[in-house]
């Protein structure tokens, strides 16, 4: 079993803090471990953000969908990793997601408070969350540009991107084909033509009414190309 030590330095939060600086965290703060077996529901979208919510071993299935769930975007989170950090604060703290358990999973949850004094107590775990609002951020403008003036390789990769988080993998895209290039304002053809291009590359595979994603980091590299 991992020490309480190496298991807080292993979260993408906690990373580049010294042993004495956890030590007082540890002392501080009220670290709760929950367990969840497979099939469990972890969060359902809408929840409010109380925790962040960190998964310290195990795979969770993450979606997000629009209110009727024509429109799906899954992904599989692993540990170490962090569900929906930038909706622990702001003006509509609600996760947007609905998050299962895969396989048993534990997870640690920290109440928002007490985060926010361990944000206050060192700049290092400050800076570690501000490097992930910040990376969000600056995601949202690159898709933005894309769906302004973008092709649609750049509007389908920001799609993808902004639903999901960088450590996601087993991504896909749930929705009929129709619903989609309509979406997009594009014809079939063009549609078609874009998801044939994607696979050829081996980005995607897709049929009638999925896109699944063979290489996030490939639809990132699409949207950072067209920033450039």
């Amino acid at each position: 079993m991992n020490s309480m030590y190496e298991i807080l330095m292993g979260l993408p939060l906690f990373k580049g803090v010294s042993r004495y600086k956890i030590s007082e965290v540890v002392g501080m703060t009220k670290f709760h471990f929950l367990k969840y077996l497979e099939g469990e529901t972890v969060v359902t979208a809408g929840d409010p953000c109380t925790h962040i919510i960190f998964i310290i071993s195990g795979k969770l299935r993450v979606t997000i969908a629009n209110s009727n769930s024509r429109f799906k975007v899954s992904q599989t989170l692993e540990a170490p990793n962090v569900l929906a950090p930038e909706f622990l604060f702001g003006r509509a703290p609600f996760y947007p997601c609905t998050a299962v358990a895969l396989e048993p999973v534990s997870i640690l949850q920290i109440s928002k408070t007490d985060y926010t004094k361990i944000l206050n107590s060192d700049e290092i775990f400050l800076f570690n969350f501000l490097n992930i609002l910040s990376r969000n951020a600056q995601k949202a403008v690159d898709g933005i540009l894309a769906i302004t003036t973008g092709s649609l390789e750049e509007r389908i990769a920001f799609w993808i991107i902004s639903l999901t988080q960088p450590g996601g993998t087993d991504i896909s895209l749930t929705c009929r084909q129709r619903d989609l290039y309509s979406l997009f304002g594009v014809q079939r053809t063009s549609f078609i033509s874009t998801l044939d291009s994607l696979k050829e590359r081996g980005i995607i595979e897709y049929d009638t009414n999925e896109i699944r994603i063979n290489s996030r980091q490939s639809l990132l590299e699409i949207l950072n190309t067209s920033a450039e």
